[in-house]
């Protein structure tokens, strides 16, 4: 079956949630309508629907019309598997002494590494993003200065890989929350298929809104591989629930918004201690009230 997308640009929150709105009484109606805000400071907004027909050109163009967008730009995607394409693309990933692979490279796993087992899914965090490889190797340098964590959450955690390196290393209590259900359903299965059924708690919730999140604080280590926006929204949240001493592991940080972030952080007590560019992305090491 085809499907289609429609897309399109314009200023403002409310105006690119309205257009989405009006997207949605479309004839073809659209499958699907996002509304997302573009992480490049930009200040444009992205409004778009997917369609299993063609959709109707004359009524986009009268909704572009009307809310001041950008013309929708209409393309067909190619009916492709893609699960079985990423399995194909995806080589096996080595982040200090982790090593992320899919099922179809585990004869590949080297000896001496922490084989972490994740598959591609609908869930984000293979370890491939230059976010997810800066997480795990910050989280390598800590283990490497002899740091220990009993108390970790992962924030945010797409398939849990964050959480589960940890779990891998350290005995305690480990909790990984995604707002996303089929991200917590993911984070589950890839426990199992790694043999850590219970090693981490999967949790969903927005942000630290779960009361299991606030009964285990403070935390040894937080990671946080979202936005911008999110991480500077959740900074205080994240200033509350470490410990002193405690590491808090930042990415989905575009480089040049890396300074922003770091600012909004300090003026909660968590400092940064380090910091490492991979790619588009920068990876923030943070340390509240000093370091150990």
């Amino acid at each position: 079956m085809p499907t289609f997308t429609a897309l399109t640009t314009l200023t403002g929150k409310s105006q690119a949630e309205a257009l989405g709105e009006a997207m949605e009484q479309l004839t073809p109606e659209p499958t699907g309508v996002g509304v997302f805000e573009l992480e490049d400071s930009s200040g444009l907004w992205e409004v778009g629907g997917y369609f299993t027909e063609t959709p109707d050109g004359a009524g986009l163009a009268l909704l572009a019309a009307a809310y001041g967008a950008q013309p929708f730009v209409v393309s067909e995607l190619p009916e492709t598997d893609w699960v079985a394409h990423v399995k194909r693309e995806l080589s096996p990933v080595e982040a200090g002494r982790f090593f992320v692979y899919g099922s179809h490279d585990a004869d590949k796993v080297p000896e001496g590494r922490i084989p972490l087992l994740i598959e591609a899914s609908m869930a984000f965090g293979t370890g491939h993003h230059g976010t997810t490889l800066g997480c795990l190797r910050a989280l390598d340098r800590l283990i490497a200065q002899g740091f220990e964590a009993r108390k970790v959450a992962d924030i945010g955690c797409g398939t849990a890989v964050l959480a589960m390196a940890a779990a891998r290393v350290w005995d305690g209590e480990m909790l990984a929350s995604d707002i996303d259900a089929v991200a917590v359903e993911v984070a589950e299965a890839n426990l199992k298929a790694n043999g850590m059924a219970g090693a981490v708690t999967c949790l969903e919730a927005a942000g630290f809104d779960h009361p299991a999140l606030g009964k285990h604080a403070p935390y040894d280590l937080i990671f946080a591989n979202i936005l911008k926006g999110p991480l500077v929204a959740l900074a205080p949240d994240v200033a509350a629930h470490l410990r002193d001493g405690g590491y808090a592991i930042l990415s989905g940080i575009l480089n040049e918004q890396a300074d922003d972030v770091i600012a909004v952080y300090a003026q909660v007590g968590t400092n940064l201690v380090e910091r490492e560019k991979i790619g588009d992305w920068t990876t923030l090491l943070l340390s509240k009230n000093g370091r150990i």
